[in-house]
């Protein structure tokens, strides 16, 4: 039994290795990306100094629309709880798309885009740096289902090898030379990551194969959608709106010039009333994010952006029609919103967040430590033999 799992287990990570390093060490980069691009451009999502009232919504989104080409339309905006916040302002193209302007002044401070290291590091761990539907997203996938099974032959052959005190087998050393403490690393750090990154393995194949999604979501009960969304729509950290096209087209019918008809028919007229009459209904909350016809809150202790509750309001007289909770909305979207949360750490707030991060960063180096105790033992075997 302890042969055959060890068997098992090195050669399902010889030639998966490198790919798994280069997957888990690109997913942990990518875990605090909105925290350290947001320290890196705070011009970009913060203001100097919030002076003053807002400018009204209709009026500052005229003045975005003014800066937009004739075929770009406004799709929403999002307004955060914290004044000094910038507004993000979602765009009809390319897709989700947005832009940040200082509610104050009404300046533009910004487009919304990846930093390059991050943007590398999001096309290394989705599709090895080729295209989203090219050999690297086949790779990947493949070696995340391999890494599966790595995982839990890694854990039998632990528990069937149980000839040390449980705390002996799970230290890790560091004064008793870099030999020990790489086959400590590999051992002990292995079991601490293993529910972790089973988790972040199992839930991330979702975007990786259509019959696996299908089967993954029907395990609870819901189908899967036609199109297994990127990581990337909830990798890219900040929140971005979707526009219809319908709207866009209305919108520039008044930008051409209606005079007082373009104010009659502009879509952001009861914003203002209906950001107000949410955010009397949710006090404390995070954010806003404002659209034609609906707004979606995220309320306070909310830990993941997506599970926003959503008003219906009517776009001529901004009366809120219908309230839509996230705690009794449909199943799938719930599933759909855990699978993200669970793959990105987000479920627990901050500290499930640098759990997962250390996770990842150890799973990034457990075939690295495996390669070195898999050479170290056929040297010896080596020298044994002569």
């Amino acid at each position: 039994m302890k042969k055959a799992l060890r068997k098992i287990h090195l050669w399902l990570s010889v030639p998966t290795g490198i790919i798994i390093t280069l997957v888990c060490f690109s997913g942990a980069m990518l875990v605090f990306e909105k925290e350290i691009t947001e320290a890196i451009k705070p011009e970009l999502y913060f203001v100097k100094e919030a002076k003053g009232e807002p400018i009204p919504m209709q009026q500052l989104m005229e003045k975005v629309e003014e800066t937009l080409p004739d075929s770009v339309s406004i799709s929403g905006v999002t307004v955060f709880a914290d004044s000094t916040r910038t507004y993000q302002v979602s765009l009809s193209k390319p897709r989700r798309a947005s832009i940040y302007v200082n509610q104050y002044t009404g300046e533009v401070t910004g487009r919304s885009e990846r930093l390059p290291f991050f943007n590398t590091m999001f096309h290394l761990h989705r599709w090895l740096l080729g295209s989203s539907s090219g050999v690297g997203k086949l790779l990947t996938g493949i070696c995340t289902l391999v890494l599966v099974f790595i995982l839990i032959t890694g854990i039998l052959m632990w528990l069937t090898n149980r000839n040390k005190p449980l705390k002996a087998s799970l230290a890790i050393h560091v004064t008793k030379g870099w030999g020990r403490f790489w086959h400590d690393l590999h051992v002990a750090g292995g079991i601490y990551t293993t529910i972790f990154l089973l988790a972040m393995a199992l839930t991330g194949l979702t975007w990786s194969f259509s019959w696996y999604r299908t089967g993954f979501y029907a395990c609870f009960g819901v189908e899967s959608s036609e199109k297994g969304g990127a990581h990337g729509e909830g990798g890219n950290t900040h929140r971005e709106g979707r526009g219809s096209r319908g709207e866009g087209r209305n919108n520039h019918e008044g930008k051409r010039g209606e005079g007082r008809g373009f104010h009659r028919r502009s879509p952001y007229r009861h914003w203002d009333d209906v950001l107000n009459e949410v955010a009397l209904k949710n006090p404390g909350y995070q954010q806003i994010t404002l659209k034609p016809e609906v707004a979606e809150v995220v309320p306070e202790g909310r830990l993941s952006m997506r599970a926003a509750d959503k008003y219906s309001y009517d776009r001529r007289s901004g009366e809120i029609t219908d309230v839509q909770l996230y705690s009794a909305g449909k199943k799938d979207t719930k599933v759909r919103s855990g699978v993200y949360m669970v793959h990105t750490g987000s479920w627990g707030g901050i500290i499930t967040r640098i759990l997962n991060f250390l996770a990842a960063f150890i799973g990034a180096t457990l075939p690295l430590t495996g390669y070195w105790l898999w050479f170290r033992r056929k040297r010896a075997a080596n020298a044994h033999h002569h």
